[in-house]
């Protein structure tokens, strides 16, 4: 009887562990991003460029962490972000896709909070490269937070404020010699349905972050 209740036990440990590595919720801490050094500002316009050649090495945790920052970080104490948004919305959220699983990033504590467990990064574009480079970024708009009710406005601004947190990841990743595409080749039905978004968060675009090859 005691072997079978240990076997018993062990299984469902198992398979415990199993569905938290395809849906846990844990919460990881980044490091403190660096927000000194890196090249001046002419010269990173002047080295600014696309890539589709990337290594598979992992990025440091402290360089996702800057990177993370650039992107759309709080760079005030009143909660301000490193991209500017319409009227403050602040309605971008940074989806990151990696081989240990879906986060997202949460500016105010900086910190990741997995989604799901499991290397989802080929479901996040078109390209081959999506599937072995280091970072996918998916940028995702959250419309509760829009209170605009046009949709050409809405489109216009969201998609605007996107832009301007990829060009801060451009700019960061010319500064760090890192390669950087920005992506349109999503496939936005099905990776919504993956990331269970509500039909009132839309995916703008995505963007690929790693070492060149």
């Amino acid at each position: 009887m005691h072997s079978r209740m240990m076997l018993l036990f062990s299984l469902i440990m198992a398979f415990s562990f199993q569905v938290f590595a395809q849906t846990g919720t844990r919460t990881i801490a980044l490091p403190k991003p660096e927000t000194t050094g890196g090249k001046p500002l002419m010269q990173v316009l002047k080295e600014r460029k696309t890539s589709r050649s990337f290594s598979a090495k992992k990025l440091p945790d402290q360089t996702l962490s800057n990177l993370l920052w650039a992107a759309f970080g709080v760079n005030r104490p009143d909660g301000q972000r490193t991209a500017p948004s319409a009227m403050n919305w602040q309605e971008i959220d940074v989806y990151v896709a990696t081989a240990d699983g879906m986060f997202l990033y949460d500016a105010t504590a900086h910190s990741l909070k997995q989604i799901m467990g499991g290397d989802l990064r080929a479901k996040t574009g078109g390209q081959e490269f999506v599937a072995t480079a280091p970072v996918n970024l998916i940028y995702v708009a959250d419309l509760k937070k829009v209170t605009s009710t046009n949709d050409d406005e809405i489109t216009l601004y969201t998609s605007a404020d996107c832009g301007f947190i990829a060009q801060n990841v451009y700019l960061f990743c010319a500064s760090e010699g890192l390669a950087v595409v920005v992506r349109g080749w999503v496939d936005r039905k099905e990776l919504a349905r993956m990331l269970n978004l509500r039909p009132d968060q839309r995916i703008i675009l995505a963007q690929t972050v790693g070492f060149p090859d």
